[in-house]
Formats: C-alpha cells, sequence, structure tokens
C-alpha cells in the first residue's frame, strides 16, 4: 500500500488510470519492494547451507572432514524452534548417510566369531577312555547342556594326527560362547602312552573323563564288535589265552590290554592331579544315567540341568535313551552298535579272566578311592 501512495504521489496523472489498471500496477510494484527488501540470497541459505564463516561438510574421496573457518559461532548453530519441512527433512537425511565409499573404506568389519555366534577354541574337557566302555552315551548325554558344546566325531588328534598341530586340532572344534565347554571324545587316548604328556603340553587345565567298565564284560563287548567287521575272526579263547589250560592270558591283545586300568592311569597321573580325571561307572550309567550324569556336570562346574526327567529305558536295546525333545517328533537312542547283544563265551574262559582282572582292578580301586564292584 505504501508504493501505492508513493505512486500517486510521484505520478500525479495516475488518477487518469482506470482502477483495474491501478491495481495491477500496485502488484507489480509490491513484487519489485518485495524482491529489494528480501534477497533470494537468504532464502538459498537458510534452506540448507551454513551462514558464510561457519564449517562445511565435503566428501574427499572416501573420507569425510569439516572445514574450518576462521571464525565460528553460534549463529551457526541451528534454532532449536526451527523445524525442516518434509522435503527438507528428507534431503537432510540423504545428506547425512555417509557414502557407499565410506562404509567400505572405513567402517571395520565385525569379528567372524560374531557372525557365527562362538569361536572355535580347544577342549576345556575330553573324554579320554575307554573303548566299549559307554563314552558315546556320555557324550551325547552331557551335550544336552546348553553350556556344553562337543566335536561330533573322534578326532583322534593326539594318538594319530598329532603332526598336523593344534590350529588343525582347533578347525574341528565347534564354535562356542565365552560361557560353553568344548568338549571331544577319542576312547583310545586312554591307553596311548604318548597322549597324556600331549595333551598336557596343550594345556594342564584339561578335564579328562574316563568311562570305565568290568574289564572281563568290556573285552567281549569289544571283540562281539570287531566280529561283526570281521565274521571270519578267530574265536575270543584263541585271541583271549597263549595258554587257558594254564590260564595264561595274551596281555598283547588290545580287548585284553585295555582292561588293565591301573597301568594306563600310572601313565596319566605323571601328567595329571587325580582331581583333574573323573570315572564314570559304566554300569551305572546304565541303571543310573541321571546320577552319573550330575557327577559329570558337578566335576565340570556345570549347573545340573541334565536329570532324570530326560531319560527313559529302552526294555530292546537294554540302554537307556534320551526322551524325544518338543522339537522332534521321536526319541533319542545310540547306534545299533549300542547294547548289542554279545557272543556266548564259555563259563571257563570268564572266570580264568576274571582271575587275571582281579589284582588289577584291586590296585585301581585304590588309586581311584572308589570300589567299582567288578564281580
Amino acid at each position: 500500500m505504501a508504493c501505492v501512495l508513493l505512486f500517486n504521489r510521484l505520478f500525479p496523472l495516475s488518477h487518469r488510470l482506470t482502477k483495474t489498471s491501478i491495481c495491477l500496477l500496485s502488484l507489480f510494484l509490491s513484487y519489485l519492494c518485495y524482491c529489494a527488501l528480501f534477497p533470494a540470497d537468504s532464502f538459498m541459505q537458510a534452506s540448507g547451507d551454513p551462514p558464510a564463516g561457519c564449517p562445511r561438510v565435503s566428501a574427499d574421496g572416501a573420507t569425510r572432514r569439516l572445514q574450518k573457518s576462521p571464525s565460528s559461532s553460534s549463529s551457526c548453530l541451528p534454532s532449536p524452534d526451527a523445524r525442516p519441512s518434509g522435503d527438507e527433512a528428507s534431503r537432510m537425511k540423504a545428506d547425512l548417510r555417509p557414502p557407499l565409499s565410506l562404509v567400505r573404506s572405513d567402517t571395520p568389519s565385525p569379528p567372524m566369531g560374531n557372525l557365527k555366534f562362538g569361536n572355535k577354541k580347544l577342549p576345556n574337557a575330553i573324554i579320554v577312555g575307554v573303548k566299549k566302555g559307554g563314552t558315546r552315551a556320555v557324550l551325547e548325554f552331557i551335550r544336552i547342556h546348553p553350556d556344553v558344546r562337543a566335536a561330533g566325531t573322534e578326532t583322534h588328534f593326539f594318538d594319530r594326527n598329532y603332526d598336523r598341530g593344534l590350529e588343525w586340532y582347533r578347525g574341528l572344534m565347534p564354535r562356542t560362547l565365552e560361557s560353553q565347554i568344548t568338549m571331544e571324545k577319542t576312547p583310545s587316548y586312554f591307553v596311548t602312552k604318548e597322549t597324556p604328556r600331549r595333551i598336557s603340553a596343550m594345556s594342564r587345565e584339561t578335564k579328562l573323563i574316563v568311562v570305565v567298565r568290568d574289564p572281563v564284560t568290556r573285552a567281549i563287548s569289544d571283540y562281539t564288535q570287531t566280529l561283526t567287521k570281521t565274521p571270519d575272526l578267530p574265536s575270543f579263547q584263541v585271541l583271549a589265552f597263549r595258554n587257558q589250560s594254564l590260564g595264561i592270558v595274551d596281555t598283547s591283545w588290545n580287548a585284553i590290554r585295555i582292561g588293565l586300568y591301573a597301568l594306563h592311569l600310572e601313565n596319566w597321573l605323571r601328567y595329571f592331579p587325580l582331581a583333574q580325571i573323573h570315572f564314570v561307572s559304566g554300569e551305572r550309567l546304565i541303571t543310573d544315567p541321571a546320577g552319573e550324569l550330575a557327577r559329570v556336570q558337578d566335576f565340570l562346574g556345570l549347573k545340573r540341568i541334565v536329570t532324570d526327567k530326560h531319560f527313559y529305558f529302552n526294555r530292546t536295546k537294554g540302554f537307556p535313551c534320551l526322551k524325544k525333545p518338543e522339537s522332534s517328533g521321536s526319541p533319542r537312542c545310540l547306534g545299533k552298535s549300542k547294547g548289542r547283544t554279545h557272543v556266548q563265551i564259555d563259563r571257563d574262559a570268564i572266570e580264568q579272566l576274571r582271575d587275571f582282572y582281579r589284582p588289577y582292578n584291586v590296585k585301581f580301586y585304590e588309586m581311584v578311592g572308589h570300589d567299582f564292584k567288578w564281580e
């Protein structure tokens, strides 16, 4: 309106113009005054660029940095009451996203262990023996525990593959979290002379589990398993005795030699204290699996989670099985080779073997402080 009054004073003839012309001319003059009072630069600056003298953010290759100005003041900061429009907000979010090259070059990749939930560690505990004692059952039962992870197959690292090195051995282990225990099972370790020294060289803190069983029953079970693979195998008596009539037992036969528990334990005690070795009764593992697993969990420093609610007795196999988990449609029993019916052995041969093993058993009871009652 002020522009219109000014126009009338400067141009006295304006009264001759029509009302329509005056309105149009007034609008034009108003636009000129508006542009003079509010330059376009101020709007361009307010829409996103900082005022002169404020730091700017620029991209240089894969690196973003601030261009510092000689003087920066609080005027560079946005007003707390200022709210960008919808378009401005979208553009600002886009500006805040780092360039793709920045993400690839400067952002460190997370550790592989974190991506795959845990790391491969050398075992904290090893089931070292004995063959046909119940080692597979102990491993399958204890791995129900959420704090236990175990290698699925026998590694035979310390008796057959030691030259491959510890990193190869570590690679066979499952990934575990810091709170979990890593385990493996290789029953032949207990009777291999070099194994105690080698495990001790890896870690003197390794906990050892030995599943033992009546050595006579164990030898028959061992023979039965071998017979299924080698049908033309000589009879049990031929292999077990050098002279059966004189009762001379052939200790060079592996099935007999494994049962000399006291002799093998002497070798282990040169490298590990007895408190670091836990003995599981193969017989009680069948009659009271929950009780044996409770003691194993105590030995490993685990909370007693595996209990009698996890087991049921399979009358067909004559062996305990795991009750089916909620996510499975069937219970978990050990393979066909477990609970196999033994071959019939002459009663006299069995008595001769019991006489042979008796002094070794007594010595073993004294060494471990427990009577397993193998008679």
